[in-house]
């Protein structure tokens, strides 16, 4: 498997830090506006492909736990009064149109975008829990829980030819790097 596990980032938190209420506050905006982004993909890539293409059904279920991601990071976000990102807006445009022109690529240039993203959430789920050692029991049980979902998203697309896609080292580069800056984004937006 290509995917792996690039720690540490530079900007990795040091260990035995503990979180802050900002800290933990931005963490769930940004894991909001990341799996609002997720269902947005998905919903262009069958916008394009449909739920009939054997890869349709695979992306639709993938979907749905997405939007199950979504509603709890919703209902933690109103139950915490956090704020949610302000280029929310942004994510649903580009979320969409992501999934959409990489399905209309092919099916697999939709898995090679599932790969990528995914490869960036679980780096990105995993410093948060390495972040919030024990000061969160709530977020990281939700986080923790995620992470698995979204790894087998990411195995499965790999499974299912991501890394046949045209061009896949140049598309799934550069879909990490708009992940990355998306994630940067939310956090402070």
């Amino acid at each position: 498997m290509s995917a792996t596990r690039d720690f540490p980032r530079p900007d990795f938190p040091r260990p035995g830090r503990r979180t802050n209420v900002t800290d933990r506050a931005s963490m769930v905006r940004v894991d909001q506006a990341g799996e609002f982004g997720a269902v947005r993909i998905y919903a262009g890539q069958l916008a394009v492909m449909g739920d009939r293409h054997p890869y349709g059904r695979l992306i639709a279920g993938m979907a749905a736990q997405e939007e199950r991601h979504r509603a709890a990071f919703d209902a933690l976000i109103a139950k915490r009064g956090v704020r949610p990102t302000a280029i929310h807006p942004i994510w649903n445009v580009a979320g969409f149109a992501l999934g959409a022109v990489t399905a209309a690529m092919g099916p697999k240039a939709a898995m090679a975008c599932t790969a990528a993203i995914e490869t960036e959430i679980d780096l990105h789920y995993e410093e948060q829990l390495q972040q919030l050692g024990e000061d969160d029991p709530e977020l990281s049980a939700l986080i923790k829980d995620f992470q698995a979902e979204e790894v087998e998203h990411r195995d499965a697309a790999i499974a299912h030819g991501a890394e046949q896609a045209p061009a896949y080292p140049l598309l799934s580069g550069a879909i990490r790097l708009g992940c990355r800056a998306a994630i940067a984004l939310s956090k402070r937006i």
